[in-house]
């Protein structure tokens, strides 16, 4: 049944595959987190580490990995986990893939449609919204600490995080050399 489940939830969310991968985060986490409760806050947030970090996109990669550990953590074997993170995979793209391909002809003979500039137009709002959801989903518990629990991880989980947008924002900072930095200072400090 869960097969099903992740089927039915991942063409979902593939359909509104506007933006991007970032975009797609908190669609992902509101299903599998908070509606289905197949994963915890702290086990999607891992995801989305990975996910960033494995080549590809990570809408897909993201959608790969909760495949995987939504199967594990339901009790089913190794295996099914396997096909059930492939499955998630195809099945996070193959509805956006179809449309692409039907809607690509008619969106190339009227591309200078005031119509069609109209639809976009009114999509960009939409995508940023959705991007800065999934930025605000992971400013979480999992990611700063909380300043009830450990006031030092939490300041220090600002510290850097201010320092990592300025670096990369103002002083054009390669962000792989932001992470390795920030990754540095977290091994130094904790």
């Amino acid at each position: 049944m869960i097969f099903l489940q992740l089927f039915i939830t991942f063409s979902k969310i593939g359909i509104f595959n506007f933006g991007g991968g970032y975009a797609m985060l908190s669609l992902i986490q509101d299903e599998v987190v908070n509606k289905h409760h197949w994963l915890t806050v702290s086990e999607f947030t891992d995801i989305v580490a990975v996910s960033q970090s494995t080549p590809g996109p990570i809408g897909i990669n993201a959608a790969t990995y909760t495949g995987y550990t939504a199967v594990i953590n339901a009790g089913y074997p190794q295996w099914a986990a396997a096909l059930s993170a492939v499955m998630t995979s195809l099945s996070i793209m193959w509805l956006p893939f179809i449309l692409m391909i039907t809607i690509s002809k008619f969106l190339l003979k009227h591309k200078d449609s005031q119509w069609i500039n109209d639809i976009f137009a009114t999509l960009r709002p939409a995508i940023v919204g959705l991007i800065a959801a999934a930025a605000i989903m992971l400013m979480n518990r999992e990611n700063f600490g909380s300043p009830s629990e450990s006031t030092f991880v939490f300041i220090v989980s600002l510290v850097i995080f201010f320092f990592s947008f300025i670096g990369t924002r103002l002083f054009k900072i390669h962000p792989i050399l932001m992470i390795l930095l920030c990754g540095l200072a977290g091994l130094l400090i904790y």
